[in-house]
């Protein structure tokens, strides 16, 4: 457990907090003094909120999906609400629906692909920014994936790609607004089953075919790093939170590899 309190006084929306690295993060901010509004569609983020409040830290949970404006603005609003406004964005919401070679993705799966790691990072930077050049002030941390340069997840990649050319863009625009904006590109990391899948064939058997598709996106990413291995969820959450802090005041535009060695 961390004890500096890097982020006391500070309101951060952490963005798909319900499981994985977002939960990591919402706790650990929440344990560093930050008032943390946590955010997913998926009802769990309402235990991961009173586990936080219990442990004596200030949070909010909010349900809502960011892959439509109207519930990135719908965040920002509660947040501003409940907190008078928003310091800190870590945009996480995203991940690999499917995994398979591109030429067997169907368009809708590839809109969905899309939709799910691309839009909630646009979206979510689109309801914060007025408020944090209001103030001119304020700190994004998005999330990427090292998968820009991998297999059998190209539209991911391709969503991912657009992460990244999202936070150059826009930390170009704000830095004259006193606003920082980085991404941390994950590499492959280690984290407990999903408790709800991101799509429903997760939650039957694969066919031989697709495990061995999904296995070849494992290997890849294995022998892409350096250290040939999978990072911890909390290997990322370092990063991440250290971007978000006043540690990292003069970076901006900046995408940081966390891969073991892999750069994407």
């Amino acid at each position: 457990m961390r004890t500096t309190q890097r982020f006391a006084g500070r309101t951060m929306i952490v963005t798909g907090a319900a499981q994985g690295i977002g939960r990591g993060v919402a706790m650990s901010a929440a344990a560093e003094g930050a008032n943390v509004v946590l955010v997913d569609r998926a009802t769990l983020v309402e235990e991961v909120a009173a586990g936080i409040l219990a442990a004596g830290g200030a949070a909010l949970s909010v349900n809502a999906d960011l892959e439509t404006y109207a519930g990135a603005q719908a965040m920002v609003a509660t947040a501003t609400a409940a907190f008078g406004h928003v310091d800190i964005l870590i945009n996480n919401v995203g991940g690999t629906i499917w995994a398979k070679p591109y030429e067997h993705y169907a368009e809708a799966e590839i809109e969905a692909e899309i939709r799910r790691s691309l839009f909630p990072t646009l979206w979510g930077c689109r309801a914060v920014l007025p408020g944090m050049v209001e103030r001119r002030a304020g700190v994004i941390v998005n999330v990427s994936s090292i998968a820009t340069r991998g297999i059998h997840r190209v539209p991911y990649a391709a969503a991912k790609g657009g992460v990244n050319a999202l936070t150059a863009s826009l930390a170009f625009e704000h830095a004259a607004d006193g606003i920082r904006i980085n991404a941390v590109a994950t590499g492959g990391t280690e984290a407990p089953p999903r408790r709800i899948p991101r799509n429903t064939q997760q939650q039957s058997e694969q066919s031989e075919q697709e495990s061995k598709w999904y296995q070849a996106i494992v290997d890849q990413t294995v022998s892409s790093s350096l250290m040939h291995r999978y990072g911890t969820i909390e290997e990322q959450v370092g990063v991440i939170l250290f971007l978000a802090s006043d540690e990292a005041s003069y970076m901006t535009g900046t995408v940081v590899p966390v891969g073991g060695g892999d750069l994407g």
